[in-house]
């Protein structure tokens, strides 16, 4: 009888005290049952072996230093041919996979395998090329930016291919080490060899670090352009206790970058925040305190939405200048110009996808810095971003999820299926 109260008992608690464990493990920063286990005894998925060994591989821009070559040889054991493409310092891999229909259509995972720097080593908790794994979270230097994004595309390619090798169109992989660099030899060289050859993408899955909170809860489907300023203004060299016989640089040019900093430059469009103009970096003088210094050096950059265009923004920065009388020289570069995926099959595709896999909402959105996706919509590609969580992307500690990685295969699985097996 006290063995049947027991049982009956348990029965009772079990649910109640099963959902109260279970709610109190499950967090909003990592979304999984793993952090009891420790790592040593953990079976780690494709996606997060993968990921670590892409960040254990030291490929700080304009470098690659093997990483590609590891992507390759997984990609030609699933039948595709694999060609490196080198210009400059930049390594580039384009890899490609004829369906049954040899070509149309052609969907190509994109990304870079070059990272930024790491910045001081010793502010990490852990090495950044070391690719820790501590309590279910993969830290390193790319693992959200985007060696994650890379793994979890390739491991949905392995997945997608042994299920349906028969699929209707073509897939391609393109990879730069060019991407946090200058990206003048990366992804834009490689389309122009891919133009000249008659190849044309007709969809462009960048695994950049689009998501916001949760993975899929954004898909990006454009980016504002991108207008950076070199501003030398000069002055007159001269002893600070003689301010008469100098002309100060500084003192002058206050006004103007006043002005801009306040400037509306446009209020944007439906789908894209207004142009923002930011000063990144100021510098002049000698070093000594007792010299009013000769120039100044203004280091600028506009995010510009379609409301206005480059050549307008050139104008109205020259027409500020001249109004307060400076003595300058302007130079313009890194100009990248805006682009947007209105709709269409691949867009509806990926919304459907995170969807589906998640189980929540998703919105498309043009927020963000620039990507190479601009180098496929130029191209004439319909383009999404879809990616891990950016929230540490480019910071000491850079970690991601490893559950994310395996929630984001599953995405770009179910989405190469909605795309190419309908």
């Amino acid at each position: 009888m006290r063995r049947l109260l027991s049982f009956r008992l348990l029965s009772v608690l079990y649910p109640f005290v099963y959902n109260t464990l279970a709610s109190s493990l499950v967090t909003s920063e990592t979304r999984m049952t793993l952090h009891s286990i420790p790592t040593s005894r953990l079976t780690l998925s494709p996606v997060t072996k993968l990921a670590q060994e892409l960040i254990r591989i030291k490929s700080v821009t304009p470098k690659d230093n093997g990483c590609q070559d590891l992507i390759k040889s997984r990609l030609e054991k699933l039948g595709f041919t694999s060609e490196t493409m080198s210009f400059h310092d930049v390594t580039n891999l384009w890899s490609f996979r004829p369906g049954i229909s040899k070509m149309q259509p052609l969907v190509v995972f994109a990304g870079h395998t070059d990272v930024v720097p790491p910045g001081p080593t010793e502010r990490w908790t852990y090495p950044p090329f070391e690719g820790k794994i501590k309590d279910g979270v993969l830290y390193g230097r790319g693992a959200v930016d985007m060696k994650g994004g890379i793994a979890s595309f390739v491991v949905a390619l392995e997945r997608f291919v042994v299920k349906h090798p028969n699929y209707v169109g073509s897939i391609g992989v393109l990879l730069t080490s060019d991407e946090e660099g200058e990206a003048r030899w990366g992804t834009q060289e490689v389309i122009k060899v891919l133009t000249d050859r008659g190849i044309k993408i007709d969809m462009a899955i960048v695994g950049e670090p689009s998501s916001l909170d949760h993975i899929g809860d954004v898909v990006k489907v454009g980016r504002r352009g991108s207008l950076t300023g070199d501003l030398m203004i000069h002055g007159i060299q001269g002893h600070v206790a003689y301010p008469h016989l100098s002309r100060n640089p500084i003192h002058e040019s206050l006004g103007a970058l006043k002005e801009m900093v306040d400037e509306t430059w446009d209020n944007g469009t439906a789908e894209f925040y207004p142009t923002s103009f930011q000063i990144s970096n100021i510098s002049s003088g000698t070093g000594a305190m007792n010299i009013v210094p000769g120039f100044k050096n203004v280091h600028f950059n506009f995010r510009y939405s379609p409301a206005t265009n480059d050549i307008e923004l050139k104008n109205r920065v020259n027409a500020i200048l001249e109004r307060h009388g400076l003595d300058y020289e302007l130079k313009w570069t890194e100009l990248s110009y805006p682009y947007m995926t209105r709709g269409g099959e691949l867009v509806e595709a990926a919304l459907a996808s995170a969807r589906e896999v998640m189980g929540g909402e998703t919105r498309a959105c043009t927020s963000g810095g620039t990507s190479d996706g601009r180098f496929f919509s130029a191209a004439g590609a319909q383009v999404v971003e879809l990616g891990p969580i950016n929230k540490t992307i480019h910071q000491i500690n850079e970690r991601v999820v490893i559950t994310d990685l395996e929630a984001l295969c599953n995405i770009y699985e179910n989405l190469l299926t909605r795309l190419l097996c309908s």
